[in-house]
């Protein structure tokens, strides 16, 4: 059984990709909206807890409380919903701008930098995943011309290119640590799991379980691959190829 660690994508929201995710054998440990709902989503094999995105000394206690709870760590899933970030913010409102920040962009940093730190500390075989929903620009959508979308505000555009680039920064990491395994993985509007987390979730836990096989230590070219989410998983690093 694996034990993986959910942050960006909040309880209750999360829930179908967090229950699908455990239905693969995997215990999950994600994060709750607040206090409130904390207890609300646990279950058998999915455990909760809340954090301050806007502190890294957070960041580094809910490593900790999801490592003592799953009893260990060798899972952790980025995921950064465009669309989902896009009903919180969908104005780009000066006093909202703050908490944006905090949410979408530092929230990302704080915990992979602080989940580097451990994973050099612990030096133990950890695969590490950063999953992007995509959503249009205001430029894309106007480009593009396509009716019915309220394309993503300023702020919330900025943070999904912000994941992107925490998402390559934190794979370069693979090279010289043949204890971190790392993916990438994007998926857009016209993808078919778009719409469906539980499948989403699943072709997660099967991408998960086919770059655990190879024995050889994943070098910086592979870890730096961005995959399309849902494509034929094989054998090696061919995969999603």
């Amino acid at each position: 059984m694996s034990n993986t660690l959910i942050i960006g994508k909040d309880l209750p929201s999360a829930l179908d990709f967090a229950q699908a995710l455990a239905s693969t054998g995997r215990k999950i440990f994600a994060i709750a909206r607040n206090q409130t709902e904390e207890a609300s989503f646990e279950s058998e094999n999915i455990f909760t807890s809340t954090w301050n995105k806007s502190s890294a000394v957070s960041a580094h206690s809910t490593l900790i409380k999801a490592e003592t709870r799953l009893e260990t760590l060798d899972e952790v899933v980025f995921y950064f919903d465009t669309e989902y970030f896009c009903s919180s913010y969908e104005l780009d409102k000066t006093e909202d701008l703050s908490n944006a920040v905090d949410t979408m962009i530092n929230a990302f940093l704080y915990s992979s930098t602080e989940l580097l730190h451990r994973i050099d500390q612990k030096k133990e075989k950890i695969f590490v995943s950063f999953l992007l929903k995509e959503y249009p620009s205001k430029a894309e959508a106007a480009l593009s011309k396509t009716p019915g979308i309220s394309p993503a505000s300023a702020v919330v555009s900025a943070a999904q290119q912000a994941f992107s680039s925490i998402a390559e920064s934190f794979a370069s990491n693979a090279a010289g640590r043949p204890y971190l395994w790392v993916t990438l993985a994007k998926c857009n509007r016209q993808n078919e799991l778009y719409a469906n987390e539980t499948e989403l979730a699943k072709w997660l836990a099967s991408a998960f379980d086919t770059v655990k096989q190879p024995k050889n230590p994943q070098n910086v070219k592979q870890a730096l691959t961005w995959n399309k989410a849902g494509s034929k998983i094989q054998t090696g690093f061919t995969l999603f190829k």
